[in-house]
């Protein structure tokens, strides 16, 4: 389905030009890619920010250098922790900002020509002048949208990952960058990942990132061990009735490592587990994330007659996927009427379904229960 989109976002390039000259390759420069860009009005100033660090409910840290000395906190913290000394160069990151700062989500949706099952979420970062992190790599896509203020941002293809030792941050120990610039209000930059760099404020200034996963292999190979674990049936059990003593009674015998060889042989999967792991690792909320059913539900046919007049809107925190008929939402696998499948498809695709009156009677009643549930709400 075609999608509008912001004509300056990637400088002039289309969605496919991008991912086939940039994407995972290297990096790109975008002047102006938000024109006039300087925040969120729910988060556009340093009182903000700290305001959302301070929340039980947000993921944060705070990071300082005074000369060479660097420390790292986690938050929630309280006002009065960023009251530092003049000469430290600080910065506060919060990560999912998505969830909590109203525009969040619809920012982050802006970059949908990369499938919603790689994007990860919206951090902000407010750094004092010279505040950051230290020059550093990261393991995932990121494109770094400078909102007020400045920052400038060294940047390098270097092999040599090797760390600053003694010190609670992974900061490159020989960082040597290739490029140099300075990002205004509203300029974008994309880093692939491996890619070292160094974010610097020029004063005051706060970076929006909008970040992509890319799991490890052996993350995923552990996950779906757990999703075997959880779904796997396999009949039978150990049995050796032939049994021969063995000249040592402490050896694993021969016949038993074949016998579980054997078994363990029927552990299988196809296409379809594949899939059905996929939908539910890639949806599963982050652990720190909680829903808030309404109060007081309204009845299915005054969801269905409020949805009707204004349409709904999945809550920020709501992931929906598909698969072919396959439907996943926030970890669970979910019954799609074939009717109206496509309907459900542009509902995961826009966030937001603005016509109830065409849908079936069963589809209408699933969306009701995923209502009650907070993971979507009439608009």
């Amino acid at each position: 389905m075609a999608r509008t989109m912001n004509p300056t976002l990637l400088g002039g390039l289309t969605p496919q030009q991008f991912l086939d000259e940039y994407w995972q390759k290297k990096p790109l420069l975008v002047r102006q890619a938000v024109p006039g860009f300087t925040g969120l009005e729910a988060l556009h100033d340093r009182h903000a920010m700290i305001d959302l660090a301070c929340r039980d409910d947000v993921e944060s840290r705070f990071v300082a250098r005074a000369g060479d000395a660097w420390t790292i906190r986690r938050g929630p913290f309280a006002a009065r922790d960023f009251k530092q000394r003049r000469d430290a160069k600080w910065t506060v990151l919060v990560q999912g900002v998505n969830l909590h700062a109203a525009g969040g989500d619809q920012l982050m949706r802006q970059f949908d020509f990369i499938p919603y099952a790689r994007l990860d979420d919206l951090m902000v970062s407010y750094a004092v002048d010279g505040g950051g992190v230290g020059p550093h790599f990261d393991n995932y896509d990121v494109f770094l949208l400078q909102g007020v203020g400045q920052r400038r941002w060294r940047i390098g293809a270097q092999r040599d990952k090797a760390l600053i030792d003694g010190i609670p941050l992974k900061i490159l120990r020989d960082f040597k960058p290739s490029r140099d610039w300075l990002l205004n209000p509203g300029d974008l930059l994309y880093l692939p990942p491996q890619w070292a760099h160094d974010g610097t404020g020029v004063g005051e200034c706060m970076t929006w990132s909008i970040g992509f996963r890319t799991a490890p292999t052996q993350e995923i190979a552990e996950q779906f061990l757990f999703h075997l674990q959880d779904t796997l049936q396999l009949g039978g059990r150990y049995a050796d009735p032939g049994l021969r003593q063995q000249k040592h009674p402490a050896e694993i015998g021969a016949a038993m490592i074949d016998q579980v060889e054997a078994m363990l042989a029927k552990v299988r999967w196809n296409r379809a587990i594949v899939r059905e792991f996929l939908g539910r690792y890639l949806t599963e909320p982050k652990s720190h994330v909680y829903f808030s059913p309404p109060d007081e539900p309204l009845s299915a046919a005054r969801f269905a007659a409020a949805c009707g007049k204004r349409g709904l809107r999945l809550d920020p925190r709501t992931q929906l996927l598909f698969s072919g008929n396959a439907f996943f939402i926030n970890g669970e696998p979910s019954p799609a009427p074939g009717a109206d499948r496509k309907a459900l498809q542009k509902l995961a695709d826009n966030r937001q379904l603005e016509n109830l009156d065409a849908l079936t009677v069963a589809t209408v009643d699933l969306l009701h229960c995923w209502y009650c549930d907070g993971f979507l709400a009439p608009r």
